[in-house]
C-alpha cells in the first residue's frame, strides 16, 4: 500500500509538473505572438516614406489643375457679370435714347447723374450697386459712338496682362 501511494503520490507530481510546464510554455508562445502580432500592426518607416512621397506627388500633378480652373471660373464669371451690366445698358439706352457717357460710368446705372439730361429715367435703378468683377476690383466702362466697352483688369488687377491677368473685354469675352 505504502509502494502504491507512493506511486499515486509520483503520479500526481507528475501531472502538476506536466500542468506547469504546458502553462509555462503555452504562456511563454503567447508572449512571442503577442510581440510579432505588434510587429505586425505597426508601419515601419519606409512604408511611411513611401506613401508621403505619393502622396506628395499626387498634390504635385492635381493641385496646378485644380487652381487652373479656377482662375478660368473667375474669368468666366467676370464675363457673365458684364453680360448682367450689358442688360442694365440696354434698358437704360431705350429709357433714355443713348448709353451714358464714359466719365459717367457704370454708376449712371444706379443712380440718375444729371436728371435734366436724362428726363426719362427710371424710377429705380437699371443695377442695384455698382459691379465689380472677380478680383473686386471696379469695371472699366468706356462708351464708343453709339457702343461700349466693359474691361475687367483681370487677376494682376493692372492693365494687360498675360494668362490670368490678361484684361477681359467685355463684348470680346462673350464670343
Amino acid at each position: 500500500m505504502n509502494k502504491d501511494y507512493e506511486i499515486s503520490k509520483m503520479k500526481q507530481k507528475s501531472l502538476r509538473q506536466n500542468k506547469t510546464n504546458y502553462l509555462s510554455t503555452l504562456f511563454n508562445s503567447k508572449q512571442k505572438e503577442t510581440a510579432k502580432e505588434r510587429t505586425k500592426k505597426a508601419f515601419s518607416l519606409i512604408e511611411l516614406l513611401v506613401v508621403i512621397l505619393i502622396l506628395g506627388l499626387l498634390v504635385g500633378l492635381v493641385a496646378p489643375r485644380v487652381i487652373k480652373q479656377g482662375a478660368i471660373a473667375q474669368r468666366k464669371l467676370a464675363c457673365t457679370q458684364m453680360g448682367s451690366i450689358k442688360q442694365g445698358l440696354k434698358m437704360f439706352k431705350l429709357d433714355n435714347g443713348s448709353y451714358p457717357e464714359t466719365d459717367e460710368g457704370i454708376e449712371a446705372l444706379v443712380a440718375n447723374p444729371d436728371a435734366d439730361k436724362y428726363p426719362n429715367y427710371s424710377s429705380s435703378p437699371y443695377l442695384e450697386k455698382v459691379a465689380k468683377d472677380s478680383w473686386g476690383t471696379p469695371l472699366i466702362y468706356i462708351k464708343d459712338g453709339s457702343e461700349f466697352k466693359l474691361i475687367s483688369f483681370g487677376a494682376d488687377k493692372k492693365e494687360g496682362g498675360e494668362d490670368d491677368g490678361k484684361d477681359i473685354v467685355f463684348p470680346d469675352c462673350q464670343k
